[in-house]
């Protein structure tokens, strides 16, 4: 049923005005005192389109429910877009104006704890139910907020789930687990929207339930299937610009908490001396870092290290002795998400860190490449 945006308005407004709930009973007096009767059906109607935009995350929430749904877009009244891994798609979801997005953006921005206005028009923050939410108002974004939802499922997804949809290659689930038994010290890198989350909380739970996992994540995404989880979540600074809590402040927490494995959900600032530090000094540790390639990540991880005032050799001298592989995910024109790459890491006489393509996505599974002997001798034979 559509229900009329202007009768909407002023039921919502004496709502508002009286501090009624939006039930039945509380609609239809509204509608009365609006000189407007409506038969049950109707009454109905507006009761669900009024709950639908109180409560929850309004028309949204029929996209956000689809369990093979990761992604939610809005960038108008009229252009909602999902991604259930194949690319994004556009839907027939509808929101009855510009305001209307705003209003929801800002209704869940409230949910979340932060504040989104003009002063303030952007906000990141993750929803009670574990959803990223991203949303930035006009003028800043032009003609109409814009939402970017990331929805974040309550469970891991399993190794054999991942190789059922693709992302692991066939035979490539033994050396996974191969490379978790050993504790050894990985990154996973790739692009924005790769599965490297999804593919971490898979590896963190193969990790022994005798061992201790200790997260620290800007927004808490990880939730591997693991009985001993400790997770840490940053947060920002209040309006008085106090209780700023950062990763590297979570990073060095972490440490004193007794990890067995330190994960970063993902490195991206100044907290990766603090990490590398902490994998210098018998810790086992993991976590995510975007670029585009895997040759490119001693280059990203140099950058992120001069923000901490770490030089080039100081930060090739640590990444040599702190990590052993890598894995990149990537993301194909068709939106499927896999492993291309797992690389080791080696330290040539410069002095800087290359990597070493140990095996590569294969159209039977794994290609062995020139690092295939090094990864042999890492994972102790179990390959």
């Amino acid at each position: 049923m559509t229900v009329d945006t202007t009768l909407l308005d002023a039921v919502r407004l004496r709502l508002a005005r009286g501090g009624g709930e939006p039930t039945p009973a509380g609609v239809a007096r509204a509608l009365r005192d609006e000189g407007r009767l409506l038969g049950h059906t109707e009454v109905l109607g507006v009761v669900d389109a009024l709950r639908s935009e109180m409560v929850g995350t309004g028309p949204l929430e029929p996209l956000l429910a689809a369990p093979d749904v990761t992604d939610v877009l809005v960038t108008g009244p009229d252009e909602v877009w999902i991604d259930r891994g194949r690319g994004v798609e556009r839907t027939a979801v509808r929101f009855p104006d510009a305001e209307a997005v705003r209003r929801l953006a800002q209704r869940l921005a409230a949910v979340a704890g932060r504040r989104l206005d003009d002063a303030r028009p952007w906000v990141d923050a993750r929803l009670p139910d574990g959803t990223r939410l991203h949303a930035v108002l006009p003028p800043v974004a032009v003609e109409s907020a814009c939402l970017s939802l990331r929805v974040i499922r309550p469970r891991a997804f399993s190794l054999a789930e991942l190789t059922a949809a693709g992302t692991v290659p066939p035979g490539g689930e033994g050396l996974l687990r191969a490379l978790v038994a050993a504790r050894l010290s990985f990154l996973i890198s790739g692009g924005t929207g790769t599965g490297k989350t999804t593919l971490l909380a898979a590896l963190l739970s193969l990790v022994r339930v005798d061992e201790r996992i200790v997260l620290a994540e800007e927004s808490a995404e990880l939730r591997p299937a693991h009985p001993h989880v400790v997770r840490l979540e940053t947060r920002p600074a209040n309006q008085e610009g106090r209780g700023l809590v950062t990763l590297q402040d979570l990073v060095r927490q972490a440490l004193r908490m007794r990890p067995d494995r330190l994960v970063v959900g993902e490195v991206r600032g100044s907290e990766v001396q603090d990490l590398l530090a902490a994998l210098n000094t018998g810790h086992a540790g993991c976590g995510t870092v975007h670029a585009n390639a895997a040759g490119d990540v001693p280059a990203r991880l140099e950058a992120l290290g001069a923000v901490a005032g770490l030089d080039r050799g100081a930060l090739h001298s640590q990444l040599a002795a702190a990590l052993s592989v890598l894995l990149h995910v990537v993301r194909d024109r068709g939106g499927a998400r896999r492993i291309a790459e797992v690389h080791v890491l080696d330290r040539g006489a410069s002095g800087l860190v290359a990597t070493v393509p140990a095996v590569v996505w294969g159209p039977e599974g794994f290609v062995r490449g020139a690092g295939w002997g090094r990864l042999v001798e890492l994972c102790g034979g179990r390959l």
